[in-house]
């Protein structure tokens, strides 16, 4: 309650936005639901269990790199490196988890192990140990085998759930087909509808999940007579490891920033006993956090396990239970295959190759822009963990209205194509770092090393400059992730599409893992607005290599719907 009163008393942008969801929700449902009449059944329990897991995904990812820096106190480069590798393994995993279900064809059991191995990793990130100030230590090794068990179960279950969506869609345009060419062809058109209302899904946890950590933090905090601020807990950890050599104006701030805690005294504090008191209270709150992590888990499997028997496999075979179906390839499918998987393939690779730089990008929300939400976004009533709910919140408001768009633009002959989607998704990603660039270069922001662990606040920008950020980058998510989906899965030959899922989040991993070039830009250069043109170029680069490959990728498509 006392967030929410904070949030209310602000009046920012930022509440406004959610108050805005709460008013538009009935009418994103109706719509939804509208929608929904014309596919195919099994979607809203698969897109349910994959919103379940999500929300437990997001309260962790909300927090994960300020929560590294926090707790460890190690330079935000560091926490940027172990946040990079765990997002490239949360996707790169999902390529051998692929193998493993095509191979054993069970993709349901494969689901399954993944959401427990989830649940067992994020109950290790809820205990709350502690092992000292700054460095390597067992909590750390602790802390990196949870994130690990998180990412190999989501490799396990990510991919493999989206292959079960695009088999739904397969099945549910072979029935079609069956009743003429022109039910085929409309049965076709709503396989990019229905991954992006499995988007939708994904992202309604999204919205809510960055607000229980702080809520569950500050809330910890105040029952210990302490009050959040976000430059405390590195000012505590340089305090500690380095006493009086710590430098005069970082001192300055700590001392300026301690006396504004409840029932401390200006002078004759005992700083050492109250850093390390105050970063134990401030990352307890934040363990505790995590069990929700573990309950979203196990609502998830729930909803999984009742709900199977309708899903397809998209390994078929010889029945040998009661949810599966039994096909055979004809000679003339197998020799159909040989001759298109390599075009196919390298179809798949272009588009992958492409997208790589997107999420390079646009997963800097992680990290980059973290820390740009922490240090020059205006946050004493607004934690900077909550600035995350603002992506998914536009990925619930703009779907519909992008959905609209694209089905108004088909039904006078206009329709895009997926690729050409994904192309102008490339190009509206570097309307978000134009802006930054615009936006940092005027106010004259250094970077954050220059300030000495904690930015004026005269100085700091307010919320509306996030929120305009994440507009341009969702809409181009909107127009990159949802149908990069869909285009795997048409595109995919259908004995590998689990692999086909494996290699799209694996293109996914490889943008995540460079992500950690984000901090080290964020911090080494002079200016913050050279460290957003880094990006800005890369977005335009990319945007004109797949425009460059329009053409080719639209016939191959088309040759193989």
């Amino acid at each position: 309650m006392e967030l929410i009163k904070n949030l209310w008393n602000a009046n920012t942008p930022l509440f406004m936005l959610v108050a805005g969801l709460i008013v538009v929700t009935p009418f994103i449902i109706f719509y939804v639901k509208k929608a929904l009449r014309e596919h195919p059944k099994g979607l809203i329990p698969a897109a349910l269990s994959n919103m379940g897991e999500r929300f437990g995904y997001y309260i962790m990812n909300a927090v994960l790199t300020l929560f590294i820096c926090s707790k460890f106190g190690v330079p935000d480069q560091v926490a940027g490196i172990l946040f990079a590798i765990f997002y490239f393994l949360i996707y790169v995993l999902s390529l051998p988890g692929g193998i493993i279900a095509d191979r054993t064809q069970n993709y349901k059991k494969t689901i399954i192990w993944g959401i427990i191995v989830m649940a067992v990793g994020y109950c290790l990130l809820s205990i709350p140990v502690f092992s000292g100030h700054g460095g390597f230590s067992w909590v750390m090794v602790l802390t990196i085998v949870a994130l690990l068990l998180i990412a190999c179960g989501n490799g396990l279950f990510k991919g493999n759930l989206q292959a079960i969506v695009g088999q739904m869609y397969d099945d549910f345009e072979a029935e079609a087909a069956k009743k003429g060419p022109e039910a085929l062809a409309k049965a076709k058109e709503k396989r990019d509808t229905g991954f992006q209302i499995f988007y939708v899904f994904i992202n309604v946890g999204g919205v809510v999940a960055p607000f229980i950590a702080p809520i569950i933090r500050n809330w910890w905090l105040k029952a210990h007579d302490m009050v959040y601020n976000a430059d405390l807990p590195n000012l505590c950890h340089e305090y500690v490891a380095n006493g009086s050599s710590m430098s005069a104006d970082a001192m300055t701030n700590l001392t300026d920033l301690v006396a504004k805690q409840p029932e401390v005294a200006t002078q004759g504090v005992d700083l050492t006993a109250f850093c390390d008191s105050y970063v134990t209270v401030f990352n307890t709150g934040v363990h505790f956090a995590f069990i929700a992590s573990v309950v979203a888990m196990l609502i998830s499997l729930t909803i999984f396990l009742c709900t199977k028997k309708g899903m397809p496999n998209p390994v078929k075979k010889a029945a040998s239970g009661a949810d599966e179906k039994a096909v055979t390839y004809t000679k003339e499918e197998k020799a159909a295959m040989a001759k298109d998987v390599k075009q196919r393939m390298t179809a798949l690779y272009a588009v992958l190759g492409v997208c790589v730089f997107f999420w390079f990008s646009f997963h800097q929300n992680g990290e980059s822009l973290a820390f740009f939400a922490r240090d020059f976004v205006q946050n004493d009533s607004i934690p900077p963990e909550i600035m995350q709910c603002i992506n998914p919140f536009f990925v619930i408001i703009l779907t519909p209205i992008i959905m609209w768009l694209f089905a108004r633009l088909a039904r006078k002959g206009k329709e895009f194509s997926t690729p050409k989607k994904i192309a102008y998704g490339m190009g509206i990603a570097a309307c978000a770092y134009l802006f930054l660039v615009a936006l940092c270069g005027t106010l004259g922001y250094n970077s954050p090393e220059a300030y000495n662990g904690s930015v004026p606040t005269d100085i700091k920008v307010g919320p509306w400059a996030l929120i305009v950020t994440y507009f341009f980058l969702t809409v181009a998510e909107l127009f990159i992730s949802p149908l990069g989906l869909s285009f795997v899965s048409k595109i995919a030959p259908k004995h590998i599409q689990g692999i086909c899922q494996g290699l799209w989040l694996s293109a996914t991993a490889i943008g995540n893992l460079l992500i950690l070039l984000g901090p080290v830009l964020y911090n080494a250069l002079p200016k913050l607005w050279m460290c957003w043109l880094v990006f800005l170029v890369i977005c335009i680069i990319a945007a004109a290599i797949m425009f460059g490959m329009l053409k080719w990728l639209e016939r191959i498509t088309t040759q193989n719907q």
